[in-house]
């Protein structure tokens, strides 16, 4: 029997992967994407990302979407207490796991997992201990395309920002700086590949510099 889930899905290419992932081992079933949407923006969290390209990936993927609403420069107790409250719902519906796209980042996994324990839940990781190389490969070479969304100057040129995500981009990028940006480098915004319907037309505005970082406008195309 399959076990049911959430995913954390932030509209990149790891939560992408990992929807891939458990889509060919049928080991688990996806009811919802959970995502973390800012008050104030009216876009997802950390990302940048407009709210109505994050449906129109729920659309195409014809899944359930799930948003978690916090205020901008929400205190991480705030961000607990609201997450707290969705998944506890989840939990009275029977379905007591939750996966995410996390690579390598021992402590990341930690807190996640902490947490869920509190409320009787636990995570699952596909995709952890991935070489992120060869994960980033694979994830061009099935035919995944997405655009840099966001990028924190202090690891990575801001002109990277609103980029494709491809070979191109992989072979351009310094050598320090993480292939599927586990360390906080850069967000990606998936709009095509093979566990999507469809393609999720987009036009790429403009650049703007916000609390440090870059980010990319993602306008929905027609």
């Amino acid at each position: 029997m399959r076990r049911s889930v959430l995913l954390s899905w932030s509209g990149g290419k790891d939560s992408s992967l990992a929807l891939w992932q458990m889509t060919r081992n049928r080991e688990y079933e996806v009811k919802a994407l959970l995502t973390t949407v800012t008050e104030d923006f009216n876009r997802v969290s950390m990302h940048g990302v407009r709210r109505s390209l994050l449906h129109a990936q729920a659309s195409s993927l014809g899944m359930p979407l799930e948003e978690v609403w916090i205020p901008k420069k929400a205190s991480n107790k705030i961000y607990e207490e609201r997450m707290k409250e969705i998944l506890t719902k989840y939990k009275e519906r029977g379905i007591k796991q939750v996966a995410f796209g996390d690579l390598f980042l021992r402590d990341i996994r930690a807190y996640r997992e902490e947490r869920l324990a509190q409320i009787g839940m636990g995570g699952v990781f596909p995709l952890w201990g991935r070489d992120t190389r060869e994960l980033a490969k694979e994830f061009i070479k099935v035919g995944f395309r997405a655009v840099i969304c966001c990028v924190d100057p202090r690891k990575l040129p801001g002109e990277f920002c609103g980029r494709d995500y491809d070979s191109a981009f992989l072979e351009s990028i310094p050598a320090a700086v993480d292939p599927c940006g586990e360390n906080g480098e850069f967000h990606t915004f998936v709009f095509a590949g093979p566990i999507f319907s469809r393609a999720i037309p987009i036009t790429r505005g403009q650049v703007v510099l916000r609390d440090g970082f870059y980010f990319a406008d993602l306008i929905p195309g027609i």
